[in-house]
């Protein structure tokens, strides 16, 4: 109830603001979108947020990560050692491994620039939260008028960077009335994007004006913001942060020795990466059909969530067809064939391992992260839903990805390459040269950071 009286305060407090507006069309359009967003969808995204806690967890999680929030962030704002702040939005985990190198590049400038991370899922947050290079790391509060401009007059940042697509519309409209440059880095935006909608079309033109810099993965993604016709932002091609990432994470991954030389040592080894229930029913009949032939593979289990539940799942259809053991119990490892991953953070190491990967989600409702074994030098295979992901249609696109349709078509690509060595190396290195040809984006995205600054070196 407090809440929903807060949301009426927020209209009377933005009628009160708007009503003595004065401007052009755009002015006055941005006024009436605002009106609409604050007075339908805010009320509207807060109760399905509030109803959805009482059934998911994730949900729940999230709404008590938000609880004094704002007091929260003034304490630690107060303990911030730089005028410059950086504040980088990023949805959730997936989109911060993408501003990583952006900020990694901005402390190996000027360390006392401080950095500000925020999320808008509790799965970002709680895997981001102890990340060494960020200042702050909060939750993003939710975008009602009063709680977004509360935030921002608070944190005061000097640039603000939004990673890929998380736009929060009250969020942007208090920073762009604050003058604070804003930015997308990785920007996407699909040739028939339900955002080029006639009425959503020209809530979200009034959205990417408040930007400064649209700063997108690809040429296409530039073209396809051009058609919003755009009055205000700089709308560039730079290329994309993630292969900076994956690249330095491989390197980190090197340093790593999680498996002894006598575990993986005379073995063929295939990982199978953040995998679901869809992937697996397609996967280990295939991965017990190639022990029969292949009594030296070594398969590397790594499911998406490994929580109890699903390892005694997975455990179970082990059971009785092949040797396995949990990976926190490889003390005692005596040559079992499947290891099963049972903890996360773990799998970029491991692929320094394998000779073989393959990216769970594409047997569900979309691919993973090919890029991760791409950077090792490893062919990539996934399943048919993958077209989420445009590096896994360009990995297969050089020859260095494989789509598989189904039992048969794994087991007869996973087979030629473990047979053929030199196709299974030709295939690694076609995969490693995607990466290294997308090199460099970080670098180019600082040109346009770091002028914002007032401090931007040493």
């Amino acid at each position: 109830m407090f809440y929903v009286i807060s949301l009426c305060k927020d209209r009377r407090v933005f009628a009160a603001t708007t009503a003595h507006s004065t401007g052009d069309h755009d002015a006055r359009s941005t006024m009436i979108w605002q009106f609409f967003y604050n007075s339908v969808i805010v009320t509207l995204m807060w109760c399905v947020f509030h109803i959805g806690g009482f059934f998911n967890d994730k949900i729940r999680r999230g709404i008590r990560g938000r609880k004094y929030l704002l007091r929260n962030i003034r304490a630690q704002v107060e303990q911030l050692p730089s005028s410059d702040r950086i504040w980088f939005h990023s949805s959730s985990m997936g989109e911060f491994e993408q501003a990583k190198p952006i900020i990694a590049a901005i402390k190996k400038i000027n360390p006392e620039i401080a950095i500000i991370a925020t999320f808008f899922s509790p799965s970002g947050y709680e895997h981001s939260k102890n990340y060494k290079l960020a200042n702050i790391i909060s939750y993003l509060p939710f975008d009602s008028h009063r709680q977004a401009n509360a935030f921002v007059d608070i944190v005061r940042p000097t640039a603000v960077v939004m990673v890929r697509y998380d736009v929060w519309p009250n969020i942007l409209w208090a920073l762009k009335e604050r003058n604070i440059p804003t930015m997308i880095a990785n920007a996407t935006m699909k040739k028939n994007s339900p955002r080029k909608i006639l009425f959503v079309r020209q809530f979200h033109r009034s959205l990417y004006d408040c930007l400064s810099y649209i700063l997108t993965s690809s040429n296409s993604d530039r073209i396809s913001f051009d058609d919003f016709k755009l009055s205000h932002p700089v709308i560039e091609s730079i290329g994309d942060t993630r292969f900076d990432q994956v690249n330095m994470r491989r390197d980190e991954a090197a340093k790593k020795h999680i498996l002894a030389d006598r575990i993986v040592g005379g073995k063929k080894v295939f990982v199978v990466g953040q995998s679901w229930d869809a992937d697996d029913n397609v996967v280990l009949p295939v991965v017990f059909k190639l022990q029969e032939a292949m009594p030296d593979l070594l398969t590397i289990l790594v499911p998406h969530e490994p929580t109890i539940e699903h390892l005694e799942q997975v455990e179970y259809r082990l059971e009785g067809r092949t040797s396995f053991i949990r990976f926190s119990d490889m003390n005692e490892y005596s040559n079992e064939k499947v290891i099963l991953i049972d903890s996360v953070g773990v799998l970029v190491p491991l692929y320094r391992y394998a000779h073989i990967a393959y990216i769970g989600g594409s047997f569900r409702q979309g691919v993973h992260n090919v890029l991760e074994p791409a950077a090792f030098s490893l062919p990539v295979l996934y399943g048919p839903k993958h077209t989420n992901s445009q590096e896994a249609i360009a990995l297969a696109h050089s020859g260095g990805g494989f789509v598989v349709e189904d039992e048969k078509d794994l087991y007869r690509t996973l087979r030629t390459l473990l047979d053929n060595e030199a196709k299974r190396i030709d295939a690694g290195k076609k995969a490693r040269q995607l990466v290294e040809q997308n090199l460099g984006a970080t670098e180019r995205f600082l040109k346009y950071l770091m002028p914002l600054l007032s401090h931007s070196s040493k």
